[in-house]
């Protein structure tokens, strides 16, 4: 996996990046969480490890970003020497941390973490991936909703883009279904001038 750090103490950086690659992932070091956050506007990391207290930005501050943020998921992992009181684990909790590792860090305990994110960004980018599916009825063309429920798909975008629709006549349903039901109606069309037909047509009766 590709492991972000933010770290702002070198020693405990370096001693980090050489775990994580020892364990076999691809690794950045960032100094702060603020250059982290720079990082992860240009290139998408799937696990971040910070430090809590940093300059600039902390480790809080930096997951909140994350997690207000689109896209794909990122575990959140938080290096920390504090002492884990209730009021700690309450405000990570809100900035939506995902796991601790004290300082300085065990690679058995690091590893372990890893494993966990693995399975849950697996998890997350399958969900994702179901999200992305919209049910549409192979008949009538009405899509179902969240709550089970079929509308016609111009109400669906519409009231959640927006989008207004007009409606019209495509050449091909004009052929092969507007046509053939005027010409059973005794109705036929004018012939059309320019390569584009137009899609509303004047029609004459045969008497």
């Amino acid at each position: 996996m590709k492991v972000l750090i933010a770290e702002d103490d070198l020693i405990a950086s370096r001693v980090l990046e050489a775990a994580l690659l020892k364990l076999g992932h691809e690794v950045l070091v960032a100094e702060d969480g603020e250059a982290a956050w720079e990082i992860l506007k240009r290139d998408p990391f799937r696990v971040v490890i910070s430090d809590w207290q940093m300059p600039r930005l902390d480790g809080l501050g930096l997951c909140q970003r994350i997690r207000q943020r689109a896209g794909e998921y990122v575990y959140f992992i938080l290096l920390t020497q504090m002492v884990a009181t209730e009021k700690n684990l309450q405000a990570s909790a809100y900035a939506g941390v995902d796991d601790f590792l004290e300082k300085p860090v065990n690679p058995d305990q690091l590893w372990m973490r890893l494993r966990v994110a693995e399975r849950i960004l697996g998890f997350t980018t399958k969900v994702q991936q179901l999200e992305s599916f919209l049910p549409i009825c192979g008949y009538c063309k009405k899509v179902r909703d969240d709550q089970n429920y079929w509308e016609q798909i111009e109400h669906y975008i519409n009231a959640r883009t927006g989008t207004n629709f007009s409606h019209c006549i495509c050449p091909d349903c004009l052929e092969k279904v507007v046509k053939p039901q005027l010409a059973r109606m005794g109705i036929t069309m004018p012939p059309m001038s320019g390569d584009k037909p137009s899609t509303t047509p004047s029609v004459t009766r045969v008497k």
